[in-house]
């Protein structure tokens, strides 16, 4: 269920897989998307199921309407309905959770334990291109966060080697991160939005970084849209004790 879990100076970092849920075929198991036409209860199911292994009370997570943005929320409690169009969210309140889906895109999770400052950002190609991960440092750092002392986190995620795109569209992105320019493992063009992500986060002082080795198009225990098309949502999430 919980693929991936570390804790830094009482900051918390997770990411699932797909495995412990009660989502049928093609969503099996743990869909935690509400937007993929899977049976509402069982995501609301499996989103209780993912907060209790962690701790956490499914009513004190924060989730976001992802549209491959820029624009970046503060909060300090759940939404109203309905929930926002945002691509990042971050707060200082402590014990509550912010989380990302993804199923392909890259999860970003970004904490500053000593400032009490956390954000969750969904990084797809359009939203690493706009520049949504820059977006939400600048936030944090606004509620006090210095880049020095922010601990990042990707999580699973298609990696360059099987992102395949048109030429064109590698020749756009690149000319925004050069990082992220990438040839699939059978030698067409494609971007790695990871390396990308990554790159953006160094230039903006954040050194304390690890990327997940899982590539969600390469893994079977994890959701992959480019491979599958009809998919669940894998789920990252970040909070403070």
């Amino acid at each position: 269920m919980i693929g991936q879990r570390d804790t830094v100076s009482g900051a918390h970092f997770a990411f699932t897989d797909r495995w412990g849920g009660v989502s049928a075929v093609p969503y099996e198991e743990l869909n935690l998307g509400a937007a993929v036409d899977d049976d509402p209860d069982a995501v609301r199911t499996n989103r209780e199921l993912a907060a209790k292994s962690l701790g956490l009370d499914a009513d004190r997570v924060v989730w976001m309407n992802q549209v491959h943005g820029n624009d970046v929320m503060v909060v300090d409690r759940p939404w109203e309905r309905p929930v926002p169009r945002v691509d990042a969210v971050v707060t200082a309140e402590r014990g509550l959770a912010l989380a990302v889906l993804t199923a392909d895109c890259t999860p970003v999770l970004l904490a500053d334990p000593v400032a009490g400052v956390v954000a969750a950002a969904h990084a797809g190609r359009p939203g690493m291109v706009a520049g949504v991960v820059p977006a939400a440092l600048r936030a944090m750092m606004e509620l006090g966060a210095e880049p020095s002392r922010i601990v990042a986190r990707t999580g699973p995620a298609v990696c360059g080697r099987c992102y395949e795109v048109p030429e064109e569209m590698r020749a756009e992105v690149s000319a925004v991160e050069p990082a992220a320019y990438a040839e699939t493992s059978w030698g067409t063009p494609a971007v790695d939005v990871t390396a990308g992500v990554h790159a953006q986060l160094d230039r903006l002082g954040v050194r304390d970084r690890e990327q997940s080795p899982v590539c969600t198009r390469e893994s079977g225990d994890h959701f992959s849209y480019r491979r599958d098309r009809t998919t669940g949502r894998l789920a990252g999430y970040v909070w403070l004790d």
